[in-house]
């Protein structure tokens, strides 16, 4: 087992390793000293195979709770399915003292979490990541949100989990499908920190050691997020490839996953950078061949002009401003900032 501590403002363990699931109950326990009920927010995917291993070890621990099922995909992820959850929470009777439990990937995480975030206005959550994507990614540094018609993730909230306890036994459900759509926030972590990392990942393709590549991502992320909680500075640089692969996701009605969006937008950034001479033309053509190894897409038959107007919409768009995360190697981008029309131009350069 690893352990990695997050020291932001409300400081938390995230624990990677095989056989944790069990340990929940004497987690809450230990970290909610005062909660006596919980409410467990899974989803037609992780439900099935590991919630009731998750409401045995809380029973166990004397807890007493229910479980709300989402069905599976982002597609879940609204305001009307938040308020739902919200709305079960206060049928079951759960205080202020008592704890949310998010078992699933992104969806779920950040759903669950923004519940808890509005819940009496702060309630404590643990987050029990059950995808590669949301173990190595978003499941660390507290990013509680809900998708909007206009784009993804514009309802939101800063709202940091207890804990984070990533039983990798749970990975093991996965479709190849899933497991690939994680590949794509761990070669992103390498693009962004790591050259040699990211040449190990692509000797090693999908055989990598689980355990160290999630505890590697996330100590890179507690890192950036520690350093900037609210996502003012630094941890824009997180969102490599993430600018297009919103837009991407939302213009496709969720049909491309997280993962792909964000390979197609890392790719398309590369080529761009390397058009405009910010980085060497090796990065385009070793990111693509990386992602394509991982069996990840590169391009897209999306109109760019549907891509550009969802950009507009982008949450991390200021004014007339948005930050690009650009590649100068592998293993070292920079953050610049660019007008929309700018925007548009240097993407659409790499596309």
């Amino acid at each position: 087992m690893k352990t990695i501590y997050v020291p932001v403002s409300d400081p938390y363990e995230v624990r990677i390793g095989p056989g944790l699931l069990p340990t929940l109950g004497r987690t809450v326990r230990s970290l909610c000293p005062k909660a006596s009920r919980y409410v467990l927010v899974t989803d037609t995917g992780a439900g099935p195979h590991w919630a009731g291993k998750a409401a045995d070890s809380l029973i166990s621990a004397g807890l007493a709770g229910d479980t709300y099922t989402l069905p599976e995909g982002e597609a879940s992820k609204t305001a009307a399915n938040l308020v739902e959850v919200l709305n079960f929470a206060a049928s079951r009777h759960l205080t202020r003292s008592d704890v949310f439990i998010a078992l699933g990937g992104g969806m779920v995480g950040d759903l669950t979490g923004l519940a808890a975030a509005t819940y009496m206005r702060g309630v404590d959550y643990i987050q029990i990541p059950t995808t590669l994507l949301a173990a190595v990614d978003s499941s660390v540094g507290g990013k509680t949100a809900v998708d909007l018609p206009a784009g993804k993730n514009l309802m939101g909230a800063f709202w940091q989990p207890k804990h984070v306890l990533c039983d990798t036994d749970t990975l093991s459900t996965l479709t190849d499908e899933e497991f690939t759509s994680g590949c794509a926030e761990v070669i992103k972590t390498m693009v962004l920190f790591n050259a040699d990392l990211f040449d190990r990942l692509y000797r090693e393709g999908k055989a990598f050691d689980l355990e160290a590549v999630i505890a590697r991502c996330v100590d890179y992320k507690q890192d950036v997020v520690s350093e900037d909680e609210h996502d003012t500075g630094r941890r824009a640089f997180l969102n490599l490839g993430h600018t297009m692969g919103h837009a991407l996701e939302a213009e496709s009605g969720f049909a491309l996953s997280h993962g792909q969006a964000v390979a197609i937008g890392m790719a398309t950034v590369c080529r761009a950078a390397a058009k405009a001479g910010l980085c060497p033309d090796d990065v385009p053509r070793r990111v693509e061949a990386i992602l394509e190894k991982f069996g990840l897409p590169t391009r897209t038959d999306i109109p760019f002009s549907a891509i550009v107007e969802r950009i507009r919409s982008d949450k991390k768009r200021s004014g007339d401003t948005i930050n690009i995360i650009v590649p100068v190697r592998i293993g070292a981008c920079v953050i610049r900032p660019m007008g929309i029309d700018e925007a548009r131009e240097f993407i659409k350069a790499g596309f």
